[in-house]
């Protein structure tokens, strides 16, 4: 555990619950931890009891990547721990593939088929969901080749990272297969009654594209998504899709969203394990990103920087293809905000390469 984390409280300790089987952490919730094959190798999903149109079931929250593990796992959920109800819905924070690769396949009973039931969405996360499963990779941050240019034209030259970002046309697709052809839309502000409590939407930008947390202020719970992480940052990327865009300061906004929340909130992140302290996770992140600001400032006053250039600033540790491309997205967003907020000027080089320098 690092500095930071050990500033925030976790009331569950070190204890995780084992995969395939939830762990109550609250009035009818119930934590379900899944493996993901990445360097972040795993999930926080969410199980509550609820009652829709009279109706006992469950509603499930982020679904996992479509994977043979992590299918069974769920089949191992639905036999032994739903007390013989259906799930009545699910509930996806966003569009990236960890969140709602499997939601079609749970939406529609897992193997067995055994309900057909409502994914409920913002419009933003939903229609980048649909879009980018049927195959067009723009926007992922996965690969194809309008990647590869973009990451190029921000000072990526290394030949085999630039190849592989090129072969990874399908990278989306395979981990989100489908997504529901129908959907329930969720809005900013929005009450969502799920087992008799009511949850209220708190839509954050930058990270996606309308991502959504869910507060209950009656007992207290966030289940923030991958808004507010308890041991790392959330990642905030300049994709090829929205190549001008202003993502961190998006962010950076969206967290002032939390800022009324008690700091005794018990926050039940995507990532990591349920905590309290969130206002001091809040000024955490705000400050671990003013930092890496001043970085940026001062680097790109002694000479004018590509992202490439900002990458081993921000990154110290060796990074593989995937995450290098979240990696330059995160660097450009820096580079971005400073840019928007008339900090700092776009230069295109003989070379081709943006760059960044200082007004004046």
């Amino acid at each position: 555990m690092n500095a930071l984390e050990q500033q925030l409280n976790y009331p569950l300790g070190e204890t995780l619950p084992e995969a395939g089987q939830p762990l109550e952490v609250a009035r009818g919730l119930y934590w379900i931890r899944m493996p993901l094959p990445f360097a972040l190798d795993h999930i926080n999903l969410w199980l509550m009891r609820d009652e829709i149109d009279g109706q006992a079931g469950w509603t499930i929250i982020d679904c996992g990547i479509a994977d043979t593990t992590i299918k069974a796992n769920w089949e191992h959920v639905f036999e032994q721990y739903l007390e013989g109800l259906p799930v009545l819905r699910v509930i996806v924070t966003h569009f990236h593939p960890d969140h709602v690769g499997l939601s079609d396949w749970i939406c529609t009973g897992g193997d067995k088929q055994r309900w057909d039931v409502r994914l409920w969405m913002s419009l933003g996360e939903y229609m980048t969901a649909r879009t980018l499963s049927m195959g067009d990779v723009s926007g992922s941050s996965a690969g194809g080749e309008a990647a590869a240019r973009h990451f190029m034209l921000h000072g990526l030259q290394d030949e085999d990272a630039i190849a592989q970002i090129r072969a990874r046309t399908d990278y989306y697709s395979k981990l989100v297969p489908k997504v529901p052809d129908a959907y329930r839309r969720l809005r900013e502000g929005d009450t969502v009654a799920i087992g008799g409590r009511d949850w209220r939407i708190i839509t954050g930008f930058g990270h996606s594209s309308e991502h959504c947390a869910l507060y209950n202020a009656q007992d207290g719970v966030l289940i923030s998504g991958d808004m507010v992480l308890p041991r790392i940052s959330t990642n905030i990327s300049v994709f090829d899709v929205e190549p001008e865009a202003n993502p961190l300061a998006w962010f950076l906004e969206s967290l002032e969203r939390y800022a009324p929340l008690p700091t005794d909130t018990l926050v039940l992140p995507s990532h990591g394990k349920p905590f309290r302290g969130l206002q001091t996770r809040l000024g955490q992140l705000r400050d671990h990103h003013a930092a890496r600001l001043d970085e940026v400032r001062e680097a790109c006053a002694a000479k004018p920087c590509s992202a490439a250039d900002i990458l081993p600033l921000m990154f110290k540790r060796k990074l593989d293809t995937h995450q290098m491309t979240f990696a330059m997205g995160e660097a450009l967003a820096h580079l971005h905000l400073l840019w928007h907020a008339g900090e700092v000027r776009r230069l295109r080089g003989e070379d081709g390469i943006i760059r960044f320098a200082p007004r004046g």
